[in-house]
């Protein structure tokens, strides 16, 4: 669902959610208009997720198999390189951000990667597109286990994840992408036919999570948490960890002798965080909690991460430049 930026401006879809986060500030839900606005996301988030069932191909993932090592590469980049990165700036920074907004930037590592931009970088790039599907749609399902489990690993004990929303995944996302799969023989073809009509659902239910997001952050004060100070700090550990991403990627390609067309996706596939995914997760796993802090890394990022990648795709495309080894690169 994600878009390119154009001319590497600002992402219109980014802009409709800074939309929502200023509407949300200036006239938030209360009374009895936050159980309205709770129900009706909760419900466009099972919809969405019901639709996006429908529309994964679970062979996908498997259609590439032949691929193994590049998928290992970039599901290991996408879940074990992330959260050992944010959680390594955690212990040697703990008190550059406040405890919600570190565990934003946790949960923003443990998330899957995303699937459109991902391909769409890589085609621009002239990468493996077929690859890059592949790793994309892999990453989606087993992202919506391995996420919460990762979350309960790695934050259970500090305070900002319940084991009791394990469940609550299961029940509000895992189940109605469940049910999407179990529709795919029905309504497979008509939902390849309806991009347009399922990108507007997703975007429609990540806006409403926002607002109710920002709207509750609004009711405790959240603009009176986070200064310009704490944002700046807070936007350089998230381009410190893409560029990290990005460089180890890149690095790990040529080091493992991948084609030029294969270390491009793993470049694009491996570095990127879904928006469409981790809101949803946060607003289940941190419910009760700060989330407009806690989802503010995650909205960061999925703006950096764009307007980087798509640089990098356009290079890609003009220079053609080819992974080589490290042996060659320093000859």
């Amino acid at each position: 669902m994600e878009r390119l930026p154009s001319r590497l401006g600002i992402d219109p879809y980014i802009a409709s959610i800074l939309g929502t986060v200023a509407l949300a500030t200036l006239l938030p839900a209360r009374g009895a208009g936050v159980a309205y606005a709770d129900g009706v996301t909760a419900a466009a988030i099972a919809l969405m997720f019901f639709l996006q069932g429908a529309r994964l191909a679970p062979t996908a993932a498997l259609a590439g198999a032949r691929h193994w090592r590049l998928h290992v590469v970039i599901l290991t980049s996408t879940f074990v390189l992330f959260p050992v990165l944010g959680l390594a700036a955690h212990a040697v920074v703990p008190q550059l951000l406040t405890p919600p907004l570190w565990f934003g930037l946790l949960l923003l590592c443990m998330l899957p990667s995303t699937v459109q931009s991902s391909i769409a970088f890589t085609s621009i790039a002239k990468g493996n597109v077929s690859a890059a599907l592949c790793a994309a749609t892999a990453s989606n399902l087993l992202g919506v286990v391995l996420t919460p489990l990762l979350a309960a690993l790695l934050l259970g004990r500090s305070g900002g994840f319940s084991a009791h929303s394990l469940g609550d995944i299961a029940l509000e996302l895992l189940l109605p992408f469940a049910l999407g799969q179990l529709a795919r023989p029905w309504l497979g073809d008509w939902a390849s036919r309806n991009r347009t009509l399922l990108a507007l659902v997703d975007r429609g239910s990540i806006l409403l999570v926002v607002y109710a997001a920002f709207s509750e952050g609004v009711t405790h004060g959240i603009w009176r948490e986070v200064d310009a100070l704490q944002m700046g700090k807070l936007l350089l550990l998230d381009a410190s960890l893409l560029a990290a991403v990005l460089a180890l990627t890149a690095g790990l390609a040529r080091l493992l002798r991948f084609d030029r067309a294969d270390g491009i996706t793993i470049i694009f596939c491996g570095s990127k965080k879904s928006l469409a995914s981790g809101l949803p997760m946060a607003g289940i796993l941190f419910a009760g909690q700060s989330l407009g802090l806690i989802v503010l890394p995650l909205m960061l990022f999925h703006q950096l991460q764009l307007m980087a990648c798509a640089a990098l795709a356009r290079r890609f495309a003009v220079t053609r430049i080819r992974p080589v080894s490290p042996a060659r690169a320093a000859a």
